[in-house]
């Protein structure tokens, strides 16, 4: 079943902490603090993979957490920073936050977000020595990483899309010119999901073709889930209205169908369209299409159940489709079609240390459970013991 929404939770890897070494060597008594600073935590990344066409493999409850940074070693080494977890979806995914605001469109192969950024690894305790402290007996924890609860929503890309009412023919219609074979049966709403097909030109061309549920009145206002079925209309660089033209006047239902577009704003309303008047076998005379729009490039007569017609359409995709828009330099992967800027919160006014003893909080600490939870964030364990100013706690 295909699947354009998914919601997903994203975690950022913890930073290292500190360490706590002296330099010890024979004929050097007094080497001093040689601590070094813990890896930065891995991030969470979005990456938009052409190989896939739907969100069908994240299942509910999904979480994705990056790498933890390593700890410091003694004689100043630096731990390693943790691995990045890569979270792949398809091309034309929106990533919105949990208050439903858009803050990346991965509209390129390729395109890159990061989601979850890792968290400072800790710094070690040569870092805080100073003239009138050459031995520090503490350093710093590694920062916990960002977290957040993402939606994902998929937007067709797609050369053409095929919107009609229901039961038009469409699913026919695709299956005749593509390789997609969806359900086809006569009655509505046969079609419960989109479907992509791939249309092949002798000389190696391919198009890729969309067949979205078919449009009641009302969609533009969400009626049948019609908001979730427009928005894969966005992306589609031609419309292609396929007509019962067996079943009453083509131009109304092409107007019917036109003004649900619309009203649905996102410039569908300005589209390049085709127009397909299907089940020509049904018809004494070949039906007729007397309409004035310059949106329409060509008006087609055709049987997706014979196949009358439909070659003429095919090769003619090819030529009405409009040319596709310049793709990003190759050089910039990492930039996605829009991002929301957060503004980065600054640097906590206090620092937990770990030390020999265990952990000592310096600077304002939050009171209560906020704090709790800040010590539970650091690593300190039930039972350790924390210094908050003049008192000495221990974790419950």
């Amino acid at each position: 079943m295909f699947h354009d929404r998914a919601r997903i939770q994203v975690q950022g890897g913890r930073g290292g902490d500190g360490a706590i070494a002296f330099r010890r060597e024979k004929y050097v008594p007094k080497g001093g603090p040689d601590g070094g600073d813990g890896g930065h935590g891995g991030d969470v990344v979005v990456l938009a993979d052409a190989r896939l066409r739907d969100l069908s493999g994240f299942r509910p409850g999904l979480r994705f957490r990056a790498g933890r940074g390593e700890h410091g070693r003694g004689r100043q080494q630096r731990g390693a920073d943790g691995d990045d977890s890569e979270v792949r979806v398809p091309v034309g995914t929106q990533v919105f936050d949990a208050d439903g605001r858009l803050i990346a469109d991965l509209a390129h192969p390729g395109a890159r977000f990061v989601a979850a950024r890792g968290g400072e690894g800790g710094r070690g305790n040569r870092r805080f020595a100073t003239p009138t402290r050459r031995a520090p007996r503490f350093a710093e924890t590694g920062l916990p990483g960002e977290e957040a609860e993402l939606e994902l929503r998929l937007k067709l890309l797609a050369d053409a899309a095929l919107v009609g009412l229901p039961n038009a023919g469409k699913s026919s219609l695709l299956t005749r010119i593509s390789n997609a074979r969806p359900k086809v049966a006569d009655y509505p709403f046969t079609t419960l999901a989109p479907v992509l097909g791939t249309v092949d030109a002798p000389d190696g061309r391919q198009l890729t073709v969309a067949d979205v549920p078919g449009l009641i009145e009302g969609a533009s206002a969400g009626v049948g889930l019609g908001h979730e079925f427009l928005a894969h209309l966005e992306r589609a660089r031609l419309l292609v209205h396929v007509i019962d033209a067996a079943s009453g006047d083509p131009v109304q239902h092409f107007l019917a169908v036109d003004a649900e577009l619309g009203a649905y704003g996102a410039g569908l309303d300005e589209r390049l369209q085709v127009v397909v008047l299907n089940k020509l076998d049904l018809l004494a005379e070949p039906p007729r299409f007397e309409h004035d729009d310059a949106r329409i490039l060509r008006v087609f007569a055709v049987s997706a159940a014979t196949g009358a017609g439909v070659e003429e359409f095919r090769r003619a995709l090819f030529a009405l489709v409009p040319a596709e828009e310049p793709a990003p330099a190759p050089d910039e992967p990492e930039l996605v079609d829009f991002l929301v800027y957060r503004p980065t919160p600054p640097r906590r006014p206090y620092r937990i240390l770990r030390t020999e003893r265990g952990y000592r909080v310096v600077g304002t600490p939050p009171a209560g459970e906020r704090l709790e939870a800040a010590l539970r964030a650091a690593g300190v364990r039930r039972g350790a013991e924390v210094e908050v100013g003049d008192e000495l706690l221990t974790l419950e």
